[in-house]
């Protein structure tokens, strides 16, 4: 019998799934005082900052952080910190999101569903995700049993779809889906569901989404447990 966390569990457990994969891609920062933050700026699309609990300190976080150097931003797990009187605003927010481990598996998709296994197929899935040239953003050593680049190939074997997984615990956290112009967003999401299901059966699939992304997701059996908000220092 498969025995699901509560939706306050699910919720730490993906900030904490969130913030070892920042951690991972970026290869900076430390876990303290209820949050892991870098000291050092961190690659575009990379918080320097994930609070892991409601009661974590903004004064702590931002003496750990530079935030003097432009691009500092904090990812607030559980949209309960207020930034603006030190400099910053609201960049956006999301729902995470978490489809249980008994949700009815994914039915088949166009594409043909792989998991990247070399440094060589890493550039190709990074540039088919950026749709430029890779820039090395993710390295080789995210190439170890407990990350999965996936992507979808179409019969030239072009890459039209993908997505990253990583399993922390009891969870998989999914991020980085994308789908090439012209590929429904739904085929994303639903070859990317059956490969983290196929690699890692019965665990829960945590991540966080908004917009027309949360929709998707949604169709695809994801629900919000809870808000989040990214900061960003202003000017």
């Amino acid at each position: 019998m498969i025995i699901s966390p509560n939706s306050e569990e699910l919720l730490h457990m993906a900030a904490r799934n969130n913030a070892e994969w920042c951690a991972a891609v970026t290869r900076e920062g430390a876990f303290a005082s209820g949050a892991w933050v870098s000291a050092r700026r961190t690659p575009p699309y990379y918080p320097d900052a994930v609070t892991l609990t409601r009661t974590a300190s903004a004064a702590a976080l931002l003496a750990a952080m530079d935030t003097d150097a432009p691009g500092c931003s904090v990812k607030d797990s559980f949209a309960a910190l207020d930034l603006g009187q030190a400099g910053f605003g609201v960049l956006f927010e999301a729902q995470w999101i978490h489809r249980a481990a008994d949700t009815p598996a994914a039915p088949a998709t166009a594409l043909r569903w792989a998991r990247v296994d070399t440094a060589e197929e890493l550039v190709a899935w990074e540039t088919a995700w950026d749709g430029e040239e890779s820039t090395g953003l993710f390295h080789p050593g995210l190439l170890a049993p407990e990350f999965a680049f996936l992507s979808g190939h179409d019969a030239a074997g072009r890459i039209l779809a993908g997505a990253a997984a990583h399993r922390t615990g009891r969870v998989v956290g999914i991020s980085n889906v994308f789908s090439a112009p012209g590929t429904p967003p739904d085929e994303a999401w639903r070859g990317a569901v059956s490969a983290i299901a196929a690699l890692w059966p019965g665990l829960p699939v945590v991540g966080y989404e908004s917009g027309e992304d949360l929709d998707t997701a949604t169709r695809h059996g994801f629900a919000p447990i809870g808000p989040l908000r990214v900061w960003l220092r202003e000017g």
